[in-house]
């Protein structure tokens, strides 16, 4: 079976696990206060253009997501996001285990604008009952989102000044952040990511780790007590040196960058082969997540030699698809599934 169903479905970069193997044995203070970590954040705060941002390491996406938003939200507060933004549909309830809604935008690309922001956010405050509804205290965006877009230097913009506008601190996760960077298509750099929300994180899991994701923090106001948070929500390492190490390493000679591209680049040649099978595609993704529309049939049959993930019935006899590549997607497997699919 070749496997393209999500993007973490190997270990680590041997690069990881290479510098992992060799510093095993040094001796280093716990929780994130070691030189890995230290060097990684330094890293991390360059590619922001230099700024003073707080940079904090966690294992997960979803942790990392219920963790920031408690941080920031009070009691009474919810977060706004697309519908179909990951920590709505794909995180069995975290925020709301945590005590905030998620006040779910509709969405049919992924991405939400700065208009609705606005229409979200007068509609509860012109509403004479307000106090008896959950008040939106954020914003929640992906970069890629789950369905494989990306936001435009000016949407992010146009958010972030909403969110200015309004007091809503903008937060944007990034679990497939290099994908997004390096597409093609893309026009956000870290410096603008970092210039234009208030904080979000870089994904390690998905590209490149064993595991872990990088919070970057550039609203100091947001910055207090942060590591508190991460306590309280499980997600401070005791042996946070491992998270250090990794981000340390992928953020060396490019490595972070260069494997994203890569797995874009594969992918890339998964769309174009679609699409000149005359398959439609439910998104027009730009990044490694591909997604297809299906004959029912063809699906089936490529089902028989290849993992890939459903996700929506469109017809009685189609269906859209999910295929990711990743930092570790072999070029071998690209080719071979272009060719089944083109024998089809």
């Amino acid at each position: 079976m070749i496997r393209f169903e999500c993007d973490y479905l190997e270990g680590a970069h041997p690069l990881i696990l290479k510098r992992m193997e060799e510093t095993n044995f040094e001796q280093t203070a716990g929780y994130g206060e070691d030189a890995f970590c230290a060097s990684a954040k330094e890293k991390i705060r360059k590619l922001c253009g230099g700024i003073d941002v707080g940079v904090h390491f966690l294992v997960g996406g979803t942790q990392t997501n219920f963790t920031v938003i408690s941080a920031v939200l009070r009691p009474h507060q919810g977060v706004l996001a697309a519908t179909t933004g990951h920590i709505n549909v794909h995180e069995t309830g975290a925020v709301e285990a945590v005590g905030h809604k998620v006040l779910a935008l509709p969405s049919e690309d992924g991405k939400i604008r700065a208009s609705q922001v606005r229409m979200a956010y007068e509609a509860h405050w012109n509403d004479k009952d307000h106090e008896h509804m959950v008040q939106p205290g954020m914003v929640y965006i992906s970069h890629p989102t789950e369905n494989g877009t990306l936001y435009s230097k000016e949407e992010l913009q146009a958010l972030h000044e909403v969110c200015q506008e309004l007091s809503l601190p903008l937060f944007l996760d990034g679990a497939r952040m290099g994908y997004g960077l390096m597409s093609e298509a893309g026009t956000l750099t870290l410096k603008d990511i970092a210039k234009f929300t208030d904080v979000f994180y870089i994904g390690g899991t998905k590209v490149g780790a064993l595991f872990g994701e990088a919070v970057v923090i550039a609203n100091p106001l947001l910055r207090k007590d942060f590591r508190y948070f991460i306590k309280q929500n499980g997600g401070m390492l005791a042996k946070g040196r491992l998270l250090g190490i990794q981000f340390d390493t992928l953020f060396t000679d490019g490595l972070y960058f260069e494997i994203a591209k890569q797995a874009d680049a594969l992918a890339m040649r998964l769309k174009d082969a679609f699409v000149k099978k005359g398959y439609r595609l439910r998104y027009d993704s730009y990044t490694n997540q591909q997604f297809p529309i299906l004959p029912n049939d063809h699906m089936e049959k490529l089902k028989e030699k290849y993992s890939f993930a459903f996700w929506e019935e469109v017809d009685a006899s189609h269906s859209a698809v999910r295929f990711c590549t990743s930092w570790a997607t072999k070029e071998a497997a690209v080719d071979e599934l272009i060719r089944d699919i083109e024998a089809l």
